[in-house]
C-alpha cells in the first residue's frame, strides 16, 4: 500500500502528515471529553468499529481491499492487536486522570523502549548514540512524570496512577513496534492496519462486563446519550481518516523526512487543551518533553545514518506521542 515511496512530493508528505498528527489530537480530545461517561474499554470498542468503515472503503478504492483480507501470519496480527488494544485502553484512561499535553508528552517515551526491546528481541545493536539518545529522551520522561510520583499533596493518587497507565502504554506501543516489524516481512500493510482495527474491536468487546473502569469502578457500559455518542462516534472517525493520512503520506516522502513531524502533536495538544479543557503545560511538563523529543530526534537521525529504513512498519502507527 504506502510501504514504498510512490512519488517524491515532500510538501503533500508533510501535509498529510500533519494533518494526520492534528486529527489524532482531536480524536484524543473527543475521548478525554467522554471519559467521565465512557469507560476505557468502550472509548476503544466506538474508537475501533467506526474506524473500520473508513479504512474498509480506502482499501477497496485504492485496490487493496484483498490485500487486507489477506493475513499469513494469523498469530502476528493477534499480538500486534493484543498488545495494540492494551496499549490504547491505557492511554484512554490516562486521558481521564492528566491533561491532554502531559499524556503526549508521556507517549513520546515509545522510540526509546522501542530501541531498548529491538536490542533484547530483534537483536539489533546499540551504539553510544542511540544509547545517549535513550538515556537522554527516559530522563525527559522521569522529570515529567517525577511531580505525579511524589508526596505532594497538590498532586492526586489518580494522577499517579494516571501517569504509570500513560507510560505503561508508551511501552505497549513499543512492543507494537517491534511485532510490526516482523509482520511487514510476512503481510502486508493494508492486513497490519485492517486487523488491527478488526481485533482491537473484538477484544475491546471483552470488557463489556467490566468495562475496564479505570479509574472510574462503578463506570460501567452503558448505551450514551447523544451528546456522549456524538464524540466517540466522532473519535472513531477521525482516528479512520487519521490512519488513512499517514499511511498516505508514506507513499509522498520518506520515512526519515516525516518522522520529525510526530513531535508537532506537542503543539496541537497544547493548543487544544488550552483552548478546550484549560489546561496548560507546567515548566516541568515542557523541560521533560524537550528532552524526550531531543532524544527521539537523534534516534531518527542515527537510524537515518545507518540507513535502517522503517518505512514498511510506520504506516500502521500512530504518532508516538498520540493515542492508536
Amino acid at each position: 500500500m504506502a510501504a514504498s515511496l510512490t512519488h517524491n512530493q515532500p510538501g503533500r508528505a508533510i501535509a498529510l502528515k500533519l494533518g494526520a498528527v492534528f486529527l489524532f489530537m482531536v480524536m484524543a480530545a473527543l475521548i478525554k471529553a467522554a471519559s467521565d461517561s465512557v469507560p476505557p474499554g468502550q472509548a476503544v470498542f466506538f474508537r475501533s468499529l467506526f474506524a473500520m468503515p473508513i479504512i474498509v472503503a480506502w482499501l477497496w478504492q485504492q485496490g487493496h481491499l484483498h490485500d487486507g483480507f489477506k493475513a499469513n501470519n494469523i498469530m502476528g496480527h493477534v499480538w500486534r492487536g493484543l498488545f495494540g488494544t492494551t496499549a490504547m485502553a491505557l492511554t484512554f484512561a490516562g486521558l481521564a486522570l492528566l491533561p491532554l499535553p502531559e499524556v503526549t508528552a508521556i507517549g513520546y517515551a515509545t522510540p526509546m523502549f522501542t530501541v531498548i526491546l529491538a536490542a533484547i528481541f530483534l537483536g539489533e545493536r546499540i551504539r553510544l548514540v542511540r544509547v545517549s539518545a535513550v538515556a537522554l529522551g527516559l530522563i525527559g520522561v522521569v522529570i515529567v512524570i517525577a511531580p505525579r510520583l511524589s508526596m505532594d499533596q497538590s498532586y492526586t493518587s489518580a494522577a499517579t496512577l494516571g501517569a504509570l497507565m500513560t507510560l505503561a502504554a508508551a511501552i505497549m506501543r513499543a512492543l507494537v513496534q517491534i511485532h510490526v516489524r516482523r509482520l511487514v516481512q510476512t503481510d502486508t500493510t493494508s492486513a497490519i492496519v485492517f486487523y488491527f482495527s478488526l481485533t482491537a474491536t473484538c477484544v475491546s468487546l471483552l470488557s463489556l462486563p467490566l468495562g475496564w473502569a479505570i479509574p472510574h469502578p462503578s463506570l460501567a457500559w452503558t448505551w450514551p446519550g447523544m451528546n456522549v455518542l456524538a464524540l466517540i462516534i466522532g473519535a472513531g472517525l477521525m482516528g479512520g481518516v487519521a490512519q488513512i493520512m499517514v499511511t498516505s503520506s508514506y507513499r509522498f516522502g520518506t520515512a526519515s523526512m516525516l518522522a520529525p513531524f510526530d513531535y508537532s502533536s506537542m503543539i496541537f495538544a497544547t493548543l487544544i487543551g488550552w483552548l478546550v479543557f484549560s489546561e496548560i503545560p507546567t515548566p516541568t511538563i515542557l523541560i521533560g518533553a524537550a528532552l524526550v523529543i531531543a532524544g527521539g530526534v537523534l534516534i531518527i537521525w542515527r537510524e537515518r545514518q545507518l540507513g535502517m529504513d522503517r518505512s514498511k512498519s510506520k504506516p500502521s502507527i500512530a504518532p508516538s506521542g498520540s493515542p492508536s
